[in-house]
C-alpha cells in the first residue's frame, strides 16, 4: 500500500481512541447533539474499510505499518484480507450504531460521557485485534479488550453484581490472554515469524513441529476463554450486568468473537490436524447444547440472548474445526448473520426495558401498537436468527446443513447437535423478538411508548442490512463472505448460496428445524420448566465453581502470606541470604563453572600478608564480641584491611572510597545503637548460631567462587579502551574513574545515592521511634526502643 493509504488505515484505527478523548469535551460543548457528532468518527473508519472491499474481493492482501522496535523485529503493522476486513467493517459499522444507541439509552446519566469514552476504547481495542499483523501487537490489543470490557461491565460500580461480573470477566479473559501470550511466543520460537503474514508463509512448519500440541493447547486457552466456550462460558451471561449498549456491542461484533477470529485466523497454519478437527467440534458442540438449553431456562430478555450467544459461539467454533467441505462457508456466513441479528435483538431488548421498565418476558405482551418500529426491528432479528428467508440467517443455516449433511457418522452426530441447537435458538429468538409484542396487553411498570430515534435507528439499520445481504446474495458472497471464507481456508473459496430454495437435504433439515422450533415456542413455559429441572438436578455449575475457586485462592494467599510475611526482619534477611547462596552455588555447580584452586600470587609481599592476617583477627573479634556495639566497631577492621589492600595493589581511588564507606558505616551504626535498647549480648541459641553461620559461609563461599571464576576468563579490554578514548572527548574529564561514575554510569550512581538516602531516612525514623503506649495505646515519646520492636 502507498504511504497515504497506510496513513488512512492507521487513522481509521486511531479514531476510536480519539473518540475516547473527545467524548467528555463534546458532551460539555454540544450536549444532546454529541452522540451524532461522535458517531462520525467510527463512520469515517467504516468508510475507509469499505473502499478497500473491491481490492480485497479481487484477491489482494493489504499490509502496511512502520517499525516499532526494529532491533526485535517488531512492527506496528496491519493485515487486511477477507477475514480481517469483514471483521473491521462489522466493528466500525455496528460501532457507529452503538454510539448513537448509547446516546439515547444513557441520556441524562451523569457519567454518559465517560461511558462513551470507555466504549470508544473498547471499539479501538477490538479493531486493533482484527487488523494487527504483528503477533505481539495482536496480543496487546487482545488484552486491551479485556481491560476495557472490565470497565464497561463494571460501569455501574455501586452494584455488587456489576463488580462481581466485571472481576469475573477480567479474571477469565485476562488469564486466557496470558496463556495466549505463551502460545504466541511459542509459535514465534517454532516458526521464526513475528507477524501473521510471515506465519502464513511458513506452510506446515507449525503443524509438523513436535511442539504443535503445546502451541495448540495455549492458543485454545486464549480463544476458549475469550469466546466463552464450555466450561468457560459462565462469565458471558454474567456480563449482562453491563448497560445494554455494552451487551449489544459485546455480543455482536467485538470481544466474544475475538476467540473465534483467532481460531479462524490460525486455521491455515494450525488446522487440518486430528487435534484441530476433533477438539474444536467437540467443545463447540457441547457449548452449543449447553448455551441453547440454558437460554430456554431464562425469562430475562438479555439473559435469553446472552445464552444464545454462548450457543452461537459454540456453533461457530464447531464449524471452524469440522474440516469438511463447505464447513468454513457455513461458519463465516453464520458469524456475519449473528453479528447483525444479535446486535439488533439486544438493542430491541434494551428498548423494551428502557420504555416499559422491565425486561421480564412473563411481564410483557401486546407492545406492537405502542412500539411499532421496535416490533418491526425485533421481528426482523428473530426471523434472521431463526434462519428463515428472506434474511441472511437463512443462508447461514443452509450453509451449515449443507456442510454437515455428508453422510459420515462423525458429521451426523454434529448435524443432530446443530438441528437441536438451532431449533432452541429459533424459539428463544422469537421469544425476544415476537412474544413481547403479541397477545393481550400487559401492564408494565412504565407506560410503554416508542423509543427515541437514537435508539431504534441501530436495530432497524442492522435488520435492513441483514435483508439486503440475502436479497443481493451474489454481491454479498462475492465481496464479503467469499473472501472471508478464502482467508480462513487458506485457499480460494466461492459461495453460491442464495434465497432461491434448492430441493435437497439441507432444505429438508431446515423445515425439520422450524417444526421443532415452533413446538418449543408454543410450549415455551413448559420447556423452560423442563430445562430448569434439568440444571437444578445437575447441581452447581462453573459459575459457582468460580466463586469457590476465588475463595480458595484468597484463603491460600492469606496462609502463604502469613508464612512468608510474618513481620520479622530476621526472617526476611535469612530468606534473602539463603536465596543468594542457593543461586550462586547451584548455578556454579550445575553448569560446571567451578573455578580452579587459586595459587599464591607472586607479588603478594609480607605487608600484604600482614593486612590479610589483620582482617582475619578482626573477623575473630567480631565473632567473639560480647555485645553488639563492640561487634559493629570491630567489624570495621575488615573494611579497613580491604581498603589498605586496594591501596597497596594500586587502586587509590577505590581505597579512598572504601575508607569513607567503612568510617561512615561504623560511625552511623554506632550512633544508632546508642539510641536503641538492645540486649547486650547475642540472644541466639547455639543451633541458631550454627545455622546462621552456615548461611553466612555459604554466601561468602558463593561470591568467592564466582569472583575466582570470573577472573579466570580472558580479560576483555574493550570497555577500558572505550572509556580511555571517550572520557575526555565526550565527558570532558581527565579522571576516567570519575567520568565513569558521574557520566557513563550516572543513572547507576543516582540509584546508589537514592539507596543511601532511603537508608538514612529509615535510620532517622528508627531513632525517632519510642516504645510504649500513650493514652490511646502508646506511652511517652522519650522511651528507647526495645529489641522486639526493632525486629
Amino acid at each position: 500500500m502507498t504511504a497515504s493509504e497506510t496513513a488512512l488505515i492507521l487513522l481509521a484505527l486511531g479514531l476510536p481512541f480519539l473518540g475516547a478523548v473527545l467524548s467528555p469535551i463534546f458532551y460539555r460543548l454540544f450536549g444532546s447533539v454529541a452522540p451524532w457528532l461522535l458517531a462520525l468518527l467510527p463512520l469515517f473508519s467504516l468508510l475507509q474499510f469499505l473502499r478497500l472491499v473491491p481490492r480485497v474481493a479481487a484477491g489482494e492482501t493489504l499490509t502496511g505499518g512502520y517499525d516499532w522496535i526494529p532491533s526485535l523485529g517488531i512492527r506496528f503493522s496491519f493485515l487486511l484480507d477477507g477475514l480481517s476486513l469483514t471483521f473491521a467493517i462489522l466493528v466500525t459499522g455496528i460501532g457507529t450504531m452503538i454510539v448513537l444507541y448509547a446516546g439515547g439509552y444513557m441520556k441524562g446519566h451523569a457519567l454518559q460521557a465517560r461511558f462513551l469514552s470507555f466504549m470508544f476504547m473498547f471499539m479501538g481495542s477490538m479493531l486493533g485485534v482484527v487488523i494487527s499483523d504483528g503477533l505481539l501487537m495482536l496480543f496487546v490489543f487482545w488484552e486491551l479488550t479485556s481491560i476495557t470490557s472490565f470497565l464497561l461491565i463494571g460501569f455501574d460500580n455501586e452494584r455488587e453484581a456489576s463488580r462481581r461480573a466485571a472481576l469475573q470477566a477480567l479474571v477469565v479473559t485476562g488469564g486466557g490472554g496470558l496463556i495466549l501470550l505463551a502460545g504466541v511466543l511459542l509459535i514465534q520460537n517454532i516458526t521464526g515469524a513475528n507477524s501473521l503474514s510471515e506465519l502464513f508463509a511458513t506452510g506446515n512448519v507449525l503443524r509438523d513441529s513436535p511442539l504443535y500440541l503445546a502451541a495448540f493447547i495455549l492458543v485454545l486457552g486464549g480463544a476458549f476463554t475469550k469466546s466463552a466456550q464450555f466450561p468457560f462460558h459462565f462469565w458471558l451471561p454474567n456480563a449482562m450486568e453491563a448497560p445494554t449498549p455494552v451487551s449489544a456491542y459485546l455480543h455482536s461484533a467485538t470481544m466474544v468473537k475475538a476467540g473465534v477470529y483467532l481460531l479462524m485466523r490460525l486455521n491455515p497454519v494450525m488446522g487440518d490436524t486430528a487435534l484441530w478437527t476433533t477438539v474444536l467440534p467437540l467443545f463447540g458442540g457441547v457449548t452449543l447444547m449447553v448455551g441453547s438449553l440454558l437460554a430456554i431456562r431464562q425469562t430475562d430478555l438479555k439473559q435469553m440472548l446472552a445464552y444464545t450467544t454462548v450457543a452461537s459461539l459454540g456453533l461457530m467454533v464447531m464449524m471452524t474445526g469440522m474440516g469438511l467441505p463447505h464447513a468454513i462457508e457455513g461458519a463465516v456466513l453464520y458469524l456475519i448473520a449473528h453479528a447483525l441479528f444479535k446486535g439488533g435483538l439486544f438493542m430491541v431488548a434494551g428498548l423494551i426495558d428502557h420504555e416499559t421498565g422491565t425486561r421480564d418476558l412473563t411481564r410483557l405482551g401486546g407492545l406492537a401498537k405502542a412500539m411499532p418500529i421496535t416490533f418491526a426491528a425485533g421481528l426482523a432479528g428473530a426471523i434472521s436468527m431463526g434462519g428463515l428467508p428472506p434474511f441472511v440467517g437463512f443462508l447461514a443455516k443452509e450453509g451449515i446443513y449443507e456442510a454437515l449433511a455428508t453422510g459420515s457418522v462423525f458429521a451426523l452426530i454434529f448435524l443432530v447437535v446443530a438441528i437441536i441447537g438451532n431449533a432452541l435458538m429459533f424459539a428463544v429468538g422469537f421469544g425476544v423478538g415476537l412474544k413481547p409484542f403479541v397477545g393481550p396487553k400487559v401492564e408494565t411498570p412504565k407506560h410503554a411508548h416508542e423509543g427515541p430515534a437514537l435508539m431504534w435507528i441501530g436495530p432497524v439499520a442492522l435488520g435492513v442490512t441483514a435483508l439486503l445481504a440475502a436479497l443481493f446474495s451474489h454481491y454479498f458472497n462475492g465481496h464479503f463472505s467469499g473472501p472471508m471464507a478464502s482467508a480462513v481456508a487458506g485457499e480460494t473459496v466461492e459461495i453460491h448460496l442464495s434465497l432461491i430454495p434448492h430441493i435437497g437435504i439441507p432444505l429438508a433439515l431446515s423445515v425439520l428445524t422450524v417444526i421443532i422450533a415452533i413446538v418449543v415456542y408454543m410450549r415455551l413455559t413448559a420447556a423452560r420448566a423442563a430445562a430448569d429441572t434439568l440444571f437444578t438436578r445437575l447441581g452447581p455449575g462453573p459459575d459457582t465453581w468460580f466463586d469457590g475457586f476465588v475463595r480458595g485462592l484468597v484463603a491460600l494467599s492469606f496462609r502463604v502470606s502469613q508464612r512468608v510475611q510474618p513481620g520479622r526482619l530476621e526472617f526476611y534477611i535469612t530468606a534473602t541470604f539463603i536465596s543468594v547462596a542457593a543461586v550462586l552455588l547451584i548455578s556454579l555447580v550445575s553448569f560446571g563453572e567451578m573455578p580452579d584452586l587459586p595459587s599464591i600470587p607472586r607479588n603478594f609481599e609480607l605487608g600484604h600478608w600482614v593486612i590479610f592476617a589483620l582482617a582475619i583477627i578482626g573477623l575473630l573479634a567480631v565473632i567473639n564480641a560480647h555485645n553488639r556495639l563492640t561487634a559493629i566497631v570491630t567489624l570495621g577492621i575488615q573494611g579497613f584491611a580491604v581498603a589498605v589492600l586496594f591501596l597497596l595493589l594500586g587502586a587509590p581511588d577505590l581505597s579512598f572510597t572504601q575508607f569513607m564507606v567503612e568510617t561512615l558505616s561504623v560511625v552511623i551504626l554506632t550512633l544508632v545503637m546508642t539510641r536503641l535498647n538492645l540486649v547486650p549480648s547475642d540472644h541466639r541459641s547455639m543451633i541458631q548460631k550454627v545455622f546462621d553461620g552456615t548461611i553466612a559461609v555459604a554466601c561468602g563461599l558463593g561470591f568467592s567462587l564466582l569472583l575466582m571464576r570470573a577472573t579466570e576468563v580472558p580479560f576483555n579490554d574493550a570497555l577500558t579502551q572505550f572509556f580511555n578514548s571517550y572520557s575526555k572527548v565526550i565527558a570532558h574529564g581527565h579522571n576516567v574513574v570519575n567520568v565513569i561514575i558521574v557520566d557513563f554510569r550516572g543513572t547507576d550512581t543516582l540509584g546508589e545515592i537514592a539507596v543511601v538516602m532511603i537508608t538514612g531516612l529509615a535510620i532517622l525514623a528508627l531513632i525517632r521511634i519510642r516504645a510504649g503506649r500513650s493514652a490511646e495505646g502508646r506511652q511517652g515519646t522519650d522511651n528507647p526502643v526495645d529489641e522486639e520492636t526493632v525486629r
